[in-house]
This record gives structure tokens, sequence and C-alpha cells, in this order.
């Protein structure tokens, strides 16, 4: 990671967290797709979560914006229970899918204007404008979803989850489809989100990515967390201190046992 790609300054401990995961379940019939999920996130802090294939990811995200019920345990948003009270956890989220789900025969302003209507988002329109600017979409304004690339696309959605200003950001590889100029750009857009308060969390196959934006990571394999801190925090976890300078890659093959490698037990809660 250059010296220009460290993560912003993590928050003060103190603060309330945005979002509580306690005991986090999620089965589909005989199979537990996810076991155990206990972790917090604070205002201005971007949590990476990250896993092998089928480990559990997706399915987690899910269930912390409440599209999917938990199967047991207890999920807070900005102090509600998303089981509880669904909608106040919802007004304080916005969950970005690896796929932009957009509407057809609504144009790109029409997409906003109606994130504002279900979000009651008062003059909206110079907000709008200017997350327009910001995801390089001006000029798209009266363009159908079937007129755009797959990237702006991406923008669109990104635009549409950033529009109510919700106070926590989960993104599912948040990076499909863009050029590397518009990967940069959103990267800053991320940043500046953490900086203005929102808590994010990121999941991404892209490590250098995580590496680079995250300053606590989360690595799940089995629907079970398997390290949980800091990257510093994970390598000191490697036994013999034997990973004081390995990569997020490096430490995520080993922890995961990608490779053969033997897997680590989860860390003490």
């Amino acid at each position: 990671m250059t010296p220009d790609a460290s993560p912003p300054s993590p928050p003060e401990a103190a603060v309330k967290p945005v979002l509580e995961v306690v005991g986090l379940e999620k089965a589909y019939g005989a199979l537990k797709a996810v076991q155990g999920l206990s972790f917090q996130v604070a205002p201005g802090e971007v949590l990476g979560l990250v896993g092998p294939n089928g480990a559990g990811k997706t399915s987690t995200l899910r269930c912390l914006a409440g599209i999917l019920p938990v199967s047991s345990g207890r999920v807070a948003v900005a102090g509600h229970d998303v089981a509880v009270e669904p909608v106040e956890a919802k007004r304080a989220l916005a969950f970005l899918p690896d796929e932009p789900r957009l509407f057809d025969y609504l144009t790109v302003w029409e997409h906003l204007n109606f994130v504002a209507r279900l979000y009651g988002v008062r003059d909206w329109e110079e907000r709008g404008r200017a997350l327009l600017a910001e995801m390089e979409l001006v000029g798209k304004e009266k363009a159908l979803p079937g007129e755009l690339s797959r990237g702006m696309k991406q923008k669109l959605s990104i635009a549409c989850g950033f529009l109510h200003e919700p106070r926590l950001i989960l993104l599912d590889e948040p990076l499909t489809g863009l050029d590397p100029l518009g990967i940069r750009r959103m990267k800053a857009s991320l940043r500046h989100r953490a900086e203005q308060g929102a808590a994010l969390v990121l999941s991404s196959h892209l490590l250098p990515l995580v590496e680079e934006l995250c300053h606590r990571i989360l690595v799940i394999a089995g629907g079970r967390a398997v390290a949980l801190g800091t990257l510093a925090e994970i390598r000191a976890q490697l036994s013999g201190g034997e990973a004081g300078s390995a990569s997020l890659e490096e430490l995520f093959i080993r922890i995961t046992g990608a490779g053969g490698e033997e897997r680590r037990e989860p860390p003490a809660s």
C-alpha cells in the first residue's frame, strides 16, 4: 500500500456505533450461511468484509440491510433494531448491491426524484445535481438505463443510495464496471462519506482496495468470523509474528485456509 493510499484516520473508540451486530445467524433450511457474527461499526469507520466465494458475505450484507430476516441474533442500525423497527433502520442506511437495480422506464433524473420521494428528502434537486457531477453523470439526466454503460448504471445506483445521506452504507463490490478513473473517484467519494461521519461496510474481492480504504477488516469463511481487527492486529494474531509485513492478500490466503493451509480458529469475542 502506497503512502498516499492509507485509510482515513479511525474514529474515536468512545463514539456510539452506527451498526451493532450481535450473534447474527442466517440459515437456509439445514444450510447455515452465517454463524454467530458479532461486530460494531462506528461513525466514520470503514469496515472491510472479505472471504472466499460462498463464505456468507452477501447473506450477511442482506441481513444487515433488512432484506433477509435473520435466523437468530440482533442487528441494529442507528439504534433501531432492524427486526423491530425496520422502517426507521432502513431510513438510516443504503445498500448498494454488486448489480445495479434500476427501473427501465425511469430516466436518471427520475430515479433521483423517486428516491427523494421515497425517503422524504426535501429540496433534493441541488443535492441531486451535485451527486450527478460527482458521479460524472452530468448530461445524462434524461437518459434511460438502457442508454447507460455498465459503469454509468453503477454510478447512478450509488448516487441514488447517497441521496438521503445515510448514516450506514453497505457496499457489495462497489467498483464493478468502473474504469480506472471512475475507480479513483469512487474511492474518493467513499472516503468523503466516512470523513463526514457515515459508517461503511465494504465487501470486495479486490483486497488492495480493502487494505487501502478500511480501518478494520472482518474475514469470514464458512459463515464464521476467522479474523477481525486492523491489518496490524490481524498480522499480530498469526503465530510467531511471521506476518509482520504481509499484505492483506497473503494474510487472507493463510487465514481462510486457501491453498491447502490450515484455517485458523475464530477470534475470541
